[in-house]
């Protein structure tokens, strides 16, 4: 009698581990102690603050079944800016994409690093780590995926390759911070500190990280390159065969191609201006998106009505990307209605007391971490969480600019890994990568990343990294 297979375990789906996660925190809302810090308003900044000394318990008002369930309609709401902001820039791909322009002058680069393809890794890599660390590019790297996908398999790469150079460069740059204003200025205005103040020692962190982060990415990349079969996702490179470019037979470029790319590429420049210069965001980088899809679907010789189809098919596409930001904050609103989310910021501030300044450090970037997987935005978890590590700081003798650094630390690198981070998914999603396979490729290295983050900390801590 034949014994029967075992089966083999499957991953849940990506909305199936955010429902767990969701529901885990659910039952917490029964055990954890409701509780409230009071917010006011910071007199330098205008935006609100805990009062550190504020927090009080209150009465328990856990999840009950349907609350549970309205959970994720109230996320879908408060993730809509980003889940539209994913369906405007897929759609309009969608249009760039069917004119085969941005294709045929990929195919001309990767045939220009052909034998330097090793090359494309830390260039792509500093690239974004350049705007995560100056203007904060964290959500403004969705519309990339894509090109970053084509680009890798041009070379001989996987989907992972392209994705993770974006995703890793943006956190490099969002860790280091020197001139990130939503982040590190948030931060050193509640400790009163100079802005952006200690950049030297920010710059050397910067660098330390997109060094490392490369030479990971290029160790998996080389592997893949030699033999595709050892792709995480050498199931999902054999189904998109058909898509990758013959570099060796490539099409002539004519003037309607030209006139895409320049309309592209103007498009980008003026989405970055308006980022670094008037501080826009989803709204108006989704409307230059809009017009830049359009603009070159026309100029590609297609009619309206055809424009119009392929911007439906695109946002079609990358229907997954675009919902699952909401799913994933269906957790936090779940923690925000049982009031358990300043109890979190409490019991974990609590435990660091009376550790010695450089352990202290250390656990003060930890916390941060846990932090993160509640209060995924950088300037939301600064509002959140500085007011209480200030004074912790000062009362065990640790310099202000070392607890800008740990909360930095704690909010940029989980970005790129905790579940509720909707960007990350929606990345994810555009790259059709499941966030299993993402944390097997992923693991190790933040791993490395989380090493280095506390022996900085622990560094700034003992040499007290100031000015104060």
């Amino acid at each position: 009698m034949e014994e029967k297979k075992k089966k083999k375990f499957e991953m849940p789906h990506t909305y199936i581990i955010l429902i767990i996660f969701a529901m885990v925190m659910a039952v917490m809302t029964y055990v954890v102690p409701a509780g409230e810090y009071i917010r006011v308003a910071d007199p330098a900044t205008g935006r609100q603050v805990i009062d550190p000394e504020s927090f009080h318990y209150v009465e328990n008002d856990p999840v009950t079944p349907f609350e549970f369930i309205k959970a994720y309609p109230e996320g879908m709401n408060k993730a809509a800016n980003v889940t539209l902001f994913v369906f405007i820039t897929g759609g309009s791909f969608g249009i760039i994409m069917e004119t085969g322009s941005v294709n045929k002058a990929l195919g001309r680069l990767a045939l220009g690093m052909r034998g330097k393809e090793k090359l494309l890794i830390p260039l792509v890599i500093f690239i974004f780590s350049l705007g995560g660390a100056t203007f904060g590019m964290w959500e403004e790297m969705i519309p990339f995926i894509p090109l970053g996908v084509v680009l890798a398999r041009s070379v001989g790469y996987d989907a992972m390759v392209g994705a993770a150079m974006i995703i890793t460069g943006a956190a490099c740059g969002f860790s280091s911070g020197w001139m990130n204003p939503f982040t590190t200025g948030i931060a050193q205005g509640i400790a009163e500190l100079p802005l952006f103040s200690g950049i030297g020692y920010r710059l050397i962190i910067w660098i330390s990280l997109v060094v490392v982060t490369s030479l990971y990415i290029m160790r998996y990349a080389a592997k893949v390159k030699k033999n595709p079969e050892l792709s995480i996702i050498a199931d999902i490179e054999r189904e998109e065969a058909n898509n990758k470019m013959d570099l060796d037979h490539l099409e002539t470029m004519g003037t309607r191609d030209y006139l895409v790319l320049a309309t592209f590429v103007g498009g980008m420049g003026v989405m970055v201006y308006g980022v670094s210069k008037y501080g826009w965001f989803l709204t108006e980088i989704g409307a230059i998106f809009l017009t830049m899809g359009a603009l070159c679907g026309l100029f590609a010789g297609n009619n309206p009505s055809k424009v119009a189809s392929q911007f439906v098919a695109g946002a079609k596409g990358i229907c997954f990307g675009a919902l699952v930001a909401g799913v994933a904050r269906a957790a936090v609103v779940i923690m925000e209605s049982g009031s358990i989310i300043d109890t979190a910021v409490y019991g974990l501030s609590g435990l660091i007391g009376d550790l010695p300044p450089a352990l202290a450090a250390a656990a003060m970037y930890w916390v941060q971490i846990g932090m993160d997987f509640v209060i995924n935005s950088g300037s939301g978890q600064a509002a959140a969480t500085m007011p209480i590590m200030v004074p912790i700081a000062d009362v065990l003798g640790i310099t202000r600019q070392t607890a800008v650094l740990c909360f930095q630390f704690g909010d940029s690198f989980t970005n790129a890994f905790w579940p509720t981070a909707g960007t990350l998914m929606a990345c994810l999603g555009i790259a059709k990568i499941s966030y299993d396979r993402w944390l097997k490729f992923f693991i190790p290295l933040i791993g490395i990343w989380f090493v280095m983050a506390s022996g900085f900390c622990a560094y700034a801590a003992a040499t007290q990294w100031g000015p104060f």
